[in-house]
């Protein structure tokens, strides 16, 4: 297994990022399928075969992220590719419908603390993730990062009056997605010049237990974009955001 190339997916222990580890591993990675439940991951990397193993992983806990990073070190030598899958849409307060959930999130009622919760796990948990595996990444030939956002993110969107997506609503989510956008930037300019590659890609609006299966698409489906830019070749990219469909504004 540690001759094969490696990647590690974060909140892989179901939805999109179970299916991107899948993916991976049907590319000739070992992957770790990280995950804040390790027995969960461990049921997870069960499911993707003999070329995965779980990592336990919480992405908002400094002491973890150390700890799998050490392990990666350890086992592995290097980090081939990153996706930096797990986020959240809400802070847990079971019972709530999807439309409340909405309504929940609006600037002028949403939760700070809640607000707070969401940007601890998408855009802090990232950065810290990042941060820790990135020494494990320049040791790889070339390295790939990809940030797992959304198209809610994007500011040009948002602020055209004729898209959907234009209307009150989610101060959590969407401008933790924003920031994750900016991050993702940050660190493509920042490994200018290196072997690595820092790009972000959006699912689309999959049926996962993060929009309470509201979506229309599918895993599968949401998966390619993210599994597209983890093998994207020397002459590939960076500093850019996509979904299957294209290119999205920021």
């Amino acid at each position: 297994m540690h001759d094969k190339p490696a990647a590690l997916v974060t909140g892989a222990n179901k939805g999109i990022g179970l299916q991107i580890a899948k993916d991976l591993a049907g590319h000739g990675f070992t992957v770790l399928v990280g995950s804040r439940n390790l027995e969960h991951g461990e049921t997870a990397a069960r499911s993707v075969g003999t070329a995965a193993c779980a990592l336990q992983l919480d992405v908002t806990d400094a002491a973890s992220i150390a700890a799998a990073a050490e392990r990666v070190r350890h086992e592995f030598g290097r980090l081939d590719v990153l996706v930096n899958n797990a986020g959240i849409s809400k802070a847990p307060k079971p019972g709530r419908s999807f439309e409340q959930i909405l309504q929940d999130n609006r600037p002028s009622v949403a939760s700070v603390t809640e607000v707070r919760a969401v940007f601890e796990t998408n855009v802090f948990g990232v950065l810290a993730v990042t941060q820790a595996m990135l020494p494990l990444l320049r040791d790889a030939p070339a390295g790939r990062i990809v940030m797992v956002s959304s198209g809610a993110g994007s500011m040009a969107r948002l602020a055209d009056p004729t898209r959907p997506g234009h209307r009150p609503g989610n101060v959590s989510y969407r401008p933790s997605k924003a920031a994750l956008n900016a991050i993702t930037l940050a660190f493509a300019i920042d490994l200018e010049g290196t072997s690595i590659k820092v790009n972000a890609a959006c699912p689309g609006f999959v049926a996962t237990d993060l929009n309470l299966f509201n979506g229309t698409g599918s895993v599968e489906e949401g998966a390619r974009e993210p599994v597209r830019l983890a093998l994207l070749g020397p002459d590939g990219p960076t500093g850019t955001f996509s979904s299957a469909q294209g290119p999205i504004p920021w």
